[in-house]
C-alpha cells in the first residue's frame, strides 16, 4: 500500500457508538481489529493518541449520539447508518522530512473536520503508530450520521437540507472528490507529501488486497523458513494476491499483443486467464475462480481504454492498413463536418467568482441558539453581517425591485439548466464515440478469423472451434451495421481525434455549468436573505409591493 496523504471512508451500521471510542483509545489488532488484553484481561490503552470532540465531549460521545438519535426519531433501524468513519493517513516521510506530529495532524484533523463536517457530532483522534509500527500518522473522525445543529449552506452540499439539523450526512461523489480535493490542498499548505488522490489509480489496490497480501507473505516466510531448516530451498519467495497475479499477466501480454483476439490468446496460453468482453466491459477470470474480476477493479490500466491504445502502439503499421475498411457507427451524419472543426472553436466558458455571502440563520429553528444565549447573541452578530452584506450586493448588482431581482433569478436558472443540457449532449456523443471505438476494435480483431471462416471447407466444425470468436466478430458486426445508416464514417484514427475533441468539449461545459450553478446558488441566497429581511416570504415572481425598492 502506498502510503501519500489519502482519506478513507467507512459506513457503520453499528448502534454502539461507544465501540468507536473504544477503538480509539486502547489497542487492537492490527490484523483481527480485537481489542488488546492485558494478563487480567483488561483492555490496554494505546502508547500515544490525541482526542478531541466536535459539538459533543469526546468522552460521553456514545450517550450524546443516542440522546440526538432519540430527539429525531432517527437511527432505529438496523439497516440505517449511523456513523461515518474518516481516516486521514500521511506519508510516513511527513515525520522526519516535514516534522509533522501528532498534535499537529491533530489540528490539521480537527481544522477538517469543522470545515466539512460542521454542526454534527464528531469524535477527532490521531494515532501515530501505523501499520506495523511505520511511523504513518493518522487522524481517525467518525461523525454521527445525524447533524446536531443548523449551519450556513457550504457550497459542497448537494441540496440545501443538508445544512440543516436533524438530517442525515449523504456522502455523494462529488462529496468525496471535495473532501479528496480538501486533503491535496490541506498537504499543499502545510508542505506534506501528496499525489492527485482524484485521478483513477492505474493499479487500484484496497485495503482488502493489501492485507490479504501481507498475511500471505507473512504465510509464505514462515513456510519457507521451515523449509529451510529442512535443507530445502523455497522457489517462492514473494507471495502475490490473484488481483496481483492478473496484473502482471496482462501486463505482460499487453506489452506484445497488436489486438484483442492475440491479447487473450497470449493470456489463456500463457497464464491459463480467460479473457472476455461483456457490454463494452473487459474482464478477467483467474484460473482458479469460479467469477469473473473486471478491468476497473484492477486500475485504468487494465480497462478497454488503457488497451486499445497500448494494441494501437503496439500495431501502427497494421492499423493503417485495416482502418481503411472499418464499418461504420453511429454518431451523427454530421460527424465529419465536426472533426474538420478546430479546437479553437470552443467557446470560453462562463467565469463566475463567489462570494463569501451565506444564508441568515433563522433563529426560530435554531436549535442550538435556543439553547445558548451566548451562541444565539453569536447567531444575531453573523445575521446582521449577512443582511448588510445582502443589501449591498442587491445595490452594487443595480436591482430596483423585486422584479428585477427575480427575472435575475429566473435567467440563471435557464442558463444553468441550458448549460447542464449542453453538457449532457456531449457525453452522450463521447458515449457514442466510445461504444464506436470498442465494436470497430472488436470488428478488426476478428475480421480475418472471419475470413478464414467464409473459406474453410467445413464451416461447421470451425465455426464449434472458434464460436467465442466468431461470435464476438458477429456482434460488433450487427451493431456496427445497425449504426450506419448506410454511410462510410470517419477510421479509427478519426474516431479517436473526435474523442479527443469531444472531451477538451466537456471539460469547457462542465466549467460552464458549475460556474452558473454556483451563480444561481448565491441568487438563491440572496433571495431567501430577502425573504428573512423583509419577514415575510412571497412567491417568486411576485413583486413585494409594485414597484417597492429592494
Amino acid at each position: 500500500m502506498i502510503f501519500v496523504a489519502v482519506i478513507k471512508h467507512i459506513a457503520s451500521k453499528n448502534a454502539d457508538y461507544g465501540e468507536s471510542e473504544r477503538y480509539l483509545i486502547f489497542q487492537h489488532n492490527e490484523y483481527t481489529q480485537k481489542p488488546v488484553l492485558d494478563e487480567n484481561g483488561h483492555m490496554i490503552l494505546r502508547d500515544e493518541y490525541y482526542l478531541d470532540g466536535l459539538n459533543c465531549d469526546p468522552f460521553t460521545f456514545a450517550s450524546e449520539c443516542q440522546e440526538l438519535n432519540s430527539y429525531y426519531h432517527k437511527n432505529q433501524n438496523f439497516n440505517e447508518i449511523k456513523s461515518h468513519h474518516y481516516i486521514i493517513s500521511f506519508d510516513p516521510k511527513d515525520r522526519d522530512e516535514c516534522r509533522l506530529t501528532g498534535e499537529r495532524a491533530q489540528q490539521l484533523g480537527l481544522t477538517f473536520a469543522k470545515k466539512n463536517f460542521p454542526g454534527h457530532q464528531a469524535l477527532i483522534c490521531t494515532h501515530t503508530d501505523g501499520h506495523n509500527e511505520s511511523g504513518n500518522i493518522h487522524v481517525h473522525i467518525v461523525i454521527n450520521s445525524i447533524r446536531k445543529y443548523d449551519v450556513p449552506e457550504e457550497p459542497f452540499m448537494e441540496y440545501a437540507c443538508e445544512s440543516k439539523a436533524g438530517y442525515k450526512h449523504h456522502l455523494s461523489t462529488a462529496y468525496l472528490a471535495h473532501l479528496k480535493q480538501e486533503v491535496m490542498d490541506m498537504c499543499k499548505k502545510e508542505g506534506l507529501h501528496q499525489v492527485d488522490l482524484l485521478t483513477p489509480a492505474e493499479r487500484k489496490i484496497t485495503e482488502k488486497e493489501y492485507w490479504a497480501q501481507r498475511r500471505g507473505q507473512e504465510k509464505l516466510d514462515k513456510f519457507n523458513q521451515k523449509m529451510r531448516e529442512d535443507g530445502i530451498t523455497p522457489k517462492e519467495t514473494k507471495y502475490q494476491t490473484e488481483k496481483q497475479f492478473l496484473r502482471d499477466a496482462i501486463d505482460n501480454a499487453a506489452g506484445i499483443a497488436k489486438s484483442p483476439e492475440e491479447f487473450s490468446k497470449i493470456l489463456e496460453e500463457k497464464y491459463r486467464i480467460i479473457f472476455k468482453i461483456s457490454r463494452g466491459r473487459y474482464s478477467y477470470l483467474h484460473p482458479d475462480r469460479k467469477k469473473y474480476v473486471t478491468g476497473r477493479n484492477l486500475g485504468t490500466r487494465y480497462e478497454e481504454d488503457f488497451l486499445m491504445k497500448t494494441f494501437m502502439e503496439n500495431t501502427k503499421s497494421l492499423s493503417k492498413k485495416n482502418v481503411q475498411e472499418q464499418p461504420v457507427s453511429d454518431t451523427a451524419t454530421n460527424l465529419q463536418q465536426a472533426l474538420s472543426s478546430d479546437s479553437s472553436q470552443i467557446s470560453v466558458p462562463f467565469i463566475f467568482i463567489k462570494s463569501d455571502l451565506r444564508l441568515v440563520i433563522d433563529l426560530q429553528t435554531c436549535i442550538k441558539a435556543q439553547q445558548s444565549e451566548a451562541y444565539a447573541q453569536k447567531v444575531k452578530l453573523t445575521n446582521l453581517k449577512q443582511m448588510a452584506q445582502t443589501v449591498a450586493y442587491i445595490q452594487e448588482h443595480g436591482y430596483d425591485t423585486r422584479a428585477d431581482f427575480n427575472a435575475a433569478l429566473t435567467n440563471a436558472e435557464s442558463q444553468t439548466s441550458f448549460a447542464r443540457k449542453k453538457m449532457k449532449d456531449t457525453e452522450q456523443q463521447l458515449k457514442n464515440i466510445n461504444e464506436q471505438i470498442h465494436f470497430t476494435g472488436q470488428y478488426l480483431a476478428y475480421k480475418d478469423l472471419y475470413a478464414q471462416y467464409r473459406k474453410s471447407r467445413n464451416r461447421n466444425k470451425f465455426y464449434e472451434e472458434h464460436k467465442a470468436e466468431l461470435s464476438l466478430y458477429e456482434t460488433a458486426l450487427r451493431v456496427l451495421k445497425e449504426k450506419s445508416n448506410g454511410q462510410k464514417l470517419p477510421s479509427m484514427k478519426s474516431l479517436y481525434a473526435e474523442k479527443d475533441r469531444l472531451t477538451e468539449l466537456h471539460e469547457v461545459q462542465r466549467a460552464d455549468f458549475y460556474s452558473h450553478r454556483d451563480q444561481e446558488r448565491e441568487l438563491r441566497t440572496v433571495d431567501a436573505n430577502i425573504d428573512m429581511i423583509l419577514g415575510k416570504k412571497p412567491e417568486r415572481g411576485q413583486e413585494i409591493e409594485k414597484g417597492q425598492d429592494l
